[in-house]
């Protein structure tokens, strides 16, 4: 087990990487609040994983929310039962939720948490590479709302994220490179070093490599916390996380949540940021074939939906949450390895990067 912490002061917390680590009653006691524990999953890992979890809070009063897979179920409806259950098994101000899951799982047990009596705590568990490298770490909570991914939320940081490394064994294929869009991410916008050893070692990966994926896994964990301790709650640094996201982003709500997985989203929209980005002279040409052709060896989409065409990806990115005073913010690559939030672009750039990739998607 490898450990290390995301430094936010009081708010501090481990992360816990390694095999084996379900069911463990040692690694979880120090960071339940009280003694009540609510464990809230879904119907895909619960019959996988939820056994275990429970071994690790057999100490506590133990109850557990079961809830649809799906990022369509990511909704305040979806939300509602969670705080239905909370309220009628009496859970005090200092229970823990416990969130054993994907992203979805993670941001709705999470928000959950921020909102029940006004915060209570919570443990993440992921047990997705995407949740695992990204979204268990940093406190972002929420539920989308139907034109806006993640519109509603909280910043709510965990008391701890284990991320057990065999849960990943159970994923499919396209669950397992999606998280990979968000491990190329890390490389892009601050890591090259990482960005070359990925280069090098993406057939491990999409083959399940232990090594290589506990690796990837702590390198991106170590990378986000960096970010996250410097900039908590989105000021300025954090928003570049969001490389390839409000592309992304506009592609999952357009399509339907859930036709299109988060990862796929996001490494569709990495590729039109980097375009973007070698069209105000940042990248070259031949940089932005690489950063293609990592997302293709890693089995990623590059195009987008076919009906995606410029207004309706503006009609999307529109509501996204780094406009400023009616400024569409960009998350663009100065270079690789250095990213910038900035609406410093000409509107016909984005247009004409859009427009070519809306024609490459139909050709």
């Amino acid at each position: 087990m490898h450990t290390f912490r995301v430094e936010l002061g009081a708010r501090s917390y481990p992360i816990y990487i390694g095999p084996g680590l379900l069911g463990q009653p040692d690694v979880v006691a120090p960071h339940v609040g009280g003694r009540q524990v609510m464990i809230v999953t879904n119907t895909t890992v619960a019959p996988l994983y939820l056994t275990q979890t429970k071994a690790a809070f057999a100490a506590y009063d133990t109850h557990v929310v079961i809830l649809p897979d799906g990022e369509q179920y990511k909704t305040l409806g979806t939300l509602q039962q969670i705080f239905d259950q909370l309220v009628d098994k009496r859970y005090e101000r200092d229970c823990t939720l416990v969130a054993l899951g994907g992203g979805v799982i993670g941001d709705l047990t999470g928000f959950a948490a921020a909102c029940y009596q006004r915060g209570v705590p919570f443990i993440q568990i992921p047990t997705t590479l995407l949740a695992q490298v990204d979204s268990s770490v940093g406190g972002k909570t929420g539920v989308n709302h139907p034109h806006a991914k993640n519109m509603i939320g909280a910043f709510h940081q965990p008391r701890c994220v284990l991320a057990a490394t065999d849960t990943l064994d159970s994923l499919d294929d396209r669950q397992l490179s999606a998280g990979i869009a968000e491990i190329i991410k890390y490389g892009l916008i601050r890591d090259t070093e990482f960005l070359i050893w990925l280069e090098a070692n993406m057939e491990k990966l999409l083959a399940r490599d232990s090594g290589a994926l506990s690796f990837a896994i702590e390198r991106s964990c170590h990378n986000k916390a960096q970010v996250v301790a410097a900039d908590e709650t989105e000021s300025g640094l954090r928003a570049t996380l969001n490389l390839g996201h409000t592309f992304g982003h506009a592609i999952e709500a357009a399509s339907g949540y859930g036709a299109w997985l988060h990862g796929e989203a996001v490494a569709t929209g990495m590729l039109m940021a980097a375009d973007l980005s070698a069209r105000l002279g940042w990248l070259s040409t031949a940089e932005v074939h690489r950063i293609e052709s990592l997302l293709v060896l890693a089995r990623l989409p590059t195009r987008a939906p076919a009906q995606m065409d410029y207004p309706t990806f503006m009609k999307y990115m529109s509501m996204d949450k780094k406009i400023q005073a009616g400024r569409l913010r960009l998350v663009l690559l100065k270079q690789l390895g250095e990213a910038v939030v900035t609406a410093d672009y000409e509107a016909a750039l984005l247009k004409a990067c859009i427009d070519e990739h809306h024609a490459l998607s139909n050709a």
